[in-house]
């Protein structure tokens, strides 16, 4: 008789962003603002984990860590905002599971983190949620009796009217 397999869940680094900023920076200059950081888009329907990075402020400390978690997302008071499901931590990479959010709006998730020796990191990062379950057509193109969108030899849409 089998064994049903038992499966380790391991987070997707294909959304994960990076702790960046604490590059060293000569005597004299003026530093710059790093990048914003932004997560990859989600569909207000997906339910997905975002991982947030902050090894780059351990270096030197090891045996440091993400003791505790504090999020807030703005914003926030209407209906269907994002929703933040959970958050975890595994050494220096905090994972958030997040749901819903309103299409065309991009959530900034304020994440501070208490770390393990007491040090306190805080980040904003955006999170933009797009429709990208469905693709409406667009209004200028030409479809057939079933409404099925025609294209080009390309797979382009034809537009009508051009």
């Amino acid at each position: 008789m089998p064994t049903t397999a038992t499966h380790v869940w391991r987070p997707s680094g294909a959304r994960r962003v990076v702790l960046d900023g604490f590059a060293v920076v000569p005597r004299g200059t003026v530093p710059a603002a790093p990048a914003p950081l932004v997560w990859p888009s989600k569909d207000p329907n997906d339910v997905l984990d975002y991982e947030f990075e902050i090894a780059a402020g351990l270096l030197g400390n090891r045996g440091d860590g993400i003791a505790t978690l504090d999020v807030s997302i703005t914003p926030t008071g209407n209906a269907g905002d994002l929703v933040l499901n959970s958050a975890t931590a595994d050494g220096a990479i905090a994972v958030f599971w997040f749901s819903a959010g309103n299409a065309g709006t991009n959530y900034v998730v304020q994440v501070s983190v208490g770390t393990t020796s007491g040090r306190t990191l805080s980040r904003a990062v955006i999170l933009p949620v797009l429709s990208l379950s469905t693709v409406s057509a667009p209004i200028d193109v030409l479809t057939s009796d079933t409404g099925a969108i025609i294209t080009d030899q390309n797979g382009n849409p034809i537009a009508i009217g051009g």
